[in-house]
């Protein structure tokens, strides 16, 4: 008997334990978007087959499409400084990439061939003609090994900040699954996302790699990372993806295959940068590659003005 009081005990203590974490997991996610900054501006829906995808459309000329890093609480904010110095000279399209910002977050496992398939779609489908991409940072890896496979559909590749070669190689190890599972449970692992991406995480992050000089980034920015990582079905599913290196390949054959032009742009404040953009030359010589000085790893947020004298000069 007294076994299973104890049992009893036990169970209304988990279970109450349960319930107050899910309780706390709500009242992150409802604090985080309560401000709607995201859904100030407009933006148009690409039903993918996958899930609804939301972009924008503006300026004339030349179809330029930007894609942001990836990551859980990045979006396609991150080109809200370069949108008005682009339109005037391109038809400029960003998207939230499936599983961030606005765009669906369905609790599935993101890899890099969803990305590739997902931004070859939206040429074909939202676009229509030979695009020149812009992609940053984790997304480097995107428009590369989509325009391995359909060269036809791009022009001129810019990309920002990209991981080394070596990095952009890794694969989800046995740890990296154990992770990947724990973080898909449903109440904990809520739990440990919203830890890994609470305000001070991410202020932290942006401090540490986003911008060179820590006095400029505005809170503004900070809640909009905050609520990007927070929005939608399954915000975590993304993050636990690129953690555990399912969205990553490599690339270097891609690299030695593509004709097509391609510019690498560096913050010059970014650890031995120069070094992991030779890497790119060593495998396609034909690669052209600038710094801008004092900045890291967001110029399109930093130093707006500085990026686009760089596109104009590179894309023409």
């Amino acid at each position: 008997m007294k076994t299973k009081n104890k049992f009893l005990t036990l169970l209304i203590l988990t279970a109450g334990t349960a319930a107050t974490t899910a309780a706390i997991n709500k009242f992150i996610k409802m604090t985080a978007i309560s401000k709607n900054l995201l859904g100030e501006s407009e933006s148009l829906c690409y039903k993918w087959r996958l899930g609804n995808i939301h972009y924008t459309k503006t300026g004339s000329g030349k179809p330029l499409l930007l894609i942001h890093n990836l990551n859980s609480s990045s979006s396609s904010y991150e080109w809200n400084q370069m949108i008005p110095l682009l339109r005037e000279h391109y038809t400029v399209y960003t998207l939230d990439l499936l599983g961030c910002g606005r765009s669906e977050k369905s609790n599935m496992t993101y890899t890099n061939y969803l990305y590739v398939q997902l931004i070859s779609d939206f040429i074909k489908s939202e676009i229509g003609h030979r695009t020149s991409v812009i992609a940053a940072g984790e997304s480097c890896s995107i428009p590369i090994m989509s325009c391995s496979g359909n060269p036809e559909l791009f022009d001129q590749l810019m990309l920002i900040n990209p991981l080394s070669l070596l990095a952009f190689s890794q694969f989800p190890g046995k740890t990296a699954k154990i992770y990947k599972f724990i973080v898909d449970s449903p109440i904990i692992g809520t739990l440990l996302y919203h830890i890994a991406n609470s305000r001070q995480s991410i202020t932290e992050e942006l401090l540490r790699n986003g911008f060179y000089n820590p006095y400029s980034i505005p809170s503004h920015y900070i809640d909009v990372y905050h609520e990007s990582a927070h929005l939608g079905i399954s915000p975590k599913s993304v993050y636990a993806s690129v953690k555990c290196n399912y969205t990553k390949c490599n690339i270097v054959n891609a690299l030695k295959k593509i004709n097509n032009s391609i510019y690498l742009v560096g913050g010059a404040g970014i650890e031995s940068i120069s070094h992991r953009l030779e890497e790119y030359k060593f495998y396609n010589p034909a690669i052209e590659s600038v710094l801008i000085p004092k900045t890291k790893g967001l110029p399109q947020l930093e130093s707006p003005k500085e990026l686009y004298e760089i596109i104009k000069t590179y894309l023409g």
